[in-house]
């Protein structure tokens, strides 16, 4: 019996398929981007045959929707790292998960793709919507802690420093995220760009430096 028939019969016997097409998807955004490949692509890659793969998605837009739903997961999960309950303080707190942000988009390119990049609606479905709430949740508490240290009367609003935080980690993932020979090469790290910015942009607001 072949290494691929054992694989294909482990997906099914062992409840492993669904697992296993978006392992195969992350592979194939990986290689080729999110618009790059087929349903059929991702049911090969994952061994299995091409009808397979509607047992579990009705089509590749809901397999990508999958994909980016358990990379919201997994987003958040950095994110609520790098805010540590607002510790030490709200301030370093707040830096540290615009760090987080990129660190994500770093280390799971497909799945940030896949989230960010494949033109997916954001209502797609009830679980990718709430996953993609949960992850911006992380930033809007932060945004409230942090506004918490100002008087009552100079107080920004706390979703709009969320949008604020989010556009900059974000554009600065995108600036940095290039892999080939398109990406301008620049005179600091992704890291560096975004402290520079969050600190004049904190100052502006009226934060103490730290």
């Amino acid at each position: 019996m072949s290494w691929k028939r054992r694989a294909r019969e482990g997906a099914y016997h062992h409840g492993n398929l669904r697992e296993a097409l978006i392992q195969a998807a992350r592979e194939l955004i990986k290689e080729k981007g999110p618009a790059g490949f087929t349903f059929a692509d991702a049911a090969r890659s994952a061994g299995v045959s091409p009808a397979a793969p509607y047992r579990h998605f009705r089509d590749r837009e809901a397999l990508l929707a999958d994909v980016a739903r358990e990379g919201f997961g997994r987003f958040e999960a950095m994110l609520s790292t790098g805010w540590n309950g607002g510790k030490p303080d709200p301030i370093t707190a707040f830096h540290n998960v615009g760090r987080a942000y990129l660190a994500f988009a770093r280390a799971e390119p497909a799945y940030y793709a896949a989230m960010f990049e494949s033109g997916l609606p954001p209502d797609l479905n009830a679980d990718l919507r709430a996953a993609g709430d949960k992850a911006f949740a992380v930033l809007r508490t932060a945004a409230d802690g942090l506004v918490a240290l100002l008087p009552a009367g100079r107080r920004p609003p706390a979703m709009m420093m969320s949008l604020h935080v989010w556009s900059m980690a974000h554009g600065i993932a995108s600036l940095f995220g290039r892999g080939d020979s398109g990406r301008r090469a620049l005179p600091m790290s992704a890291e560096e760009l975004l402290e520079s910015e969050m600190l004049i942009y904190l100052q502006g607001l009226g934060f103490p430096q730290k």
